[in-house]
């Protein structure tokens, strides 16, 4: 992020800091946030560790932390320095997009579970109807999942090209 230097920069921290308090209220970790939001403000949209620490003013062990949470789920990916043992973080443009089809096999198992709490306290109790109506908002969100990405895939080829 500082490879401009000056107001550039300053512009460039407001944005980490606004966006990453926003994934904050949102439900995601702080350090994870402010580490997701640097990379996607990043001119490169690539980091190393040292990188990340120097520009968000974190520990090693923080960028360690975030890029382990990142990574399990699937906002970025790690990958080599050409002829060096370091790495670096790459956040890609279909992160978000990566990110909620990999919840699709979470919503699954949250399906099941729920189906047996259904069955465990019974239909016709109150905590078995919310139990249902839980399920089946799971089971929508899960049915309309696979064609809202389809859509997606399709205006964001319209909007940004085919090889975006």
């Amino acid at each position: 992020m500082s490879q401009s230097g000056g107001a550039a920069d300053t512009v460039r921290s407001d944005f980490v800091e606004k966006f990453a308090a926003q994934l904050v209220e949102a439900g995601m970790p702080r350090m994870p946030s402010r580490v997701f939001a640097g990379l996607l403000a990043s001119e490169t949209g690539v980091m190393t560790s040292a990188e990340l620490g120097k520009e968000l003013q974190i520990s090693p062990a923080a960028v360690s932390g975030a890029i382990r949470y990142l990574s399990q789920v699937h906002m970025v990916s790690r990958e080599r320095e050409p002829g060096s043992r370091r790495e670096r973080y790459r956040v890609h443009s279909s992160s978000w997009y990566e990110a909620l089809t990999n919840r699709e096999s979470i919503l699954k198992r949250w399906e099941a579970t729920l189906k047996e709490g259904v069955s465990m306290l019974g239909p016709e109790t109150d905590a078995g109807r919310r139990i249902a109506e839980t399920l089946e908002f799971f089971t929508f969100l899960d049915n309309e999942l696979g064609t809202l990405m389809d859509r997606w895939r399709a205006h964001r080829e319209r909007v940004f090209g085919p090889n975006a």
